[in-house]
């Protein structure tokens, strides 16, 4: 990509209000195994919440970060091993083959201009078995499918439609994106739950609706041994 349209990228982050790059994402650090020897590479660590999180509760020993937006880094690094300042797409990624016990790459992939190219590198990194944790959000929920029903397509500042998403993906493409890049996909799913209405309209649909109220997808793999 031209160097111009990645500053542009880039420079859209600083817009980004602070909360934006803050928070632990607890739910995904509660389903890592319990491992106070265990590496963990973070695509997209803000502020280091999420691994400060991970690091106090004995789910590694070693918590490496990148974050493309300089002030969420330079917080991140004050709680984390190691943060790197850039875009994963473009940079060199310093780590070696089989050498990572976890990586959580959360609501970054929507962002990125070749996210596949991106997974594809990404899964040489892990141990054999490590595991891969990600989350985007789905373009299939009713609300959005709502929208474009009545001819709109409007962006936000936050949410699915973030006017710095560059794709867009459905529970079935985004576990698809895995699997060819060489991941065995263990499940994907709602990152939380549904409430009532929803959960009655999945069981009567035996699962078939269940793409269509989940805001945020969550998928958990591993490479295979």
């Amino acid at each position: 990509m031209h160097n111009g349209s990645m500053n542009a990228i880039d420079q859209s982050y600083s817009a980004k209000p602070s909360h934006y790059f803050s928070g632990a994402r607890h739910s995904l650090v509660a389903q890592l195994p319990h491992a106070p020897g265990a590496t963990i590479l973070e695509i997209g660590c803000g502020s280091g919440g999420t691994g400060a999180l991970a690091l106090e509760t004995g789910k590694c020993g070693r918590y490496y970060g990148i974050e493309i937006e300089p002030v969420a880094a330079a917080r991140a690094g004050a709680v984390l091993t190691e943060v790197l300042v850039g875009n994963v797409e473009i940079m060199k990624l310093p780590y070696e083959e089989s050498s990572l016990d976890v990586i959580i790459i959360s609501e970054v992939l929507e962002h990125l201009v070749d996210p596949w190219a991106v997974v594809a590198r990404l899964v040489k990194l892990l141990k054999p078995s490590g595991i891969m944790v990600a989350t985007s959000p789905n373009i299939s929920h009713w609300r959005v499918i709502g929208a474009l029903f009545t001819g709109r397509f409007d962006y936000s500042e936050i949410g699915v439609m973030d006017r710095t998403h560059l794709r867009w993906f459905t529970p079935a493409s985004f576990r698809r994106m895995f699997t060819e890049a060489g991941f065995v996909v263990d499940r994907v799913g709602p990152s939380g739950g549904f409430g009532k209405a929803a959960r009655t309209i999945n069981l009567v649909t035996g699962g078939a609706s269940e793409h269509l109220f989940c805001t945020q997808i969550a998928l958990f793999g591993h490479r295979p041994a």
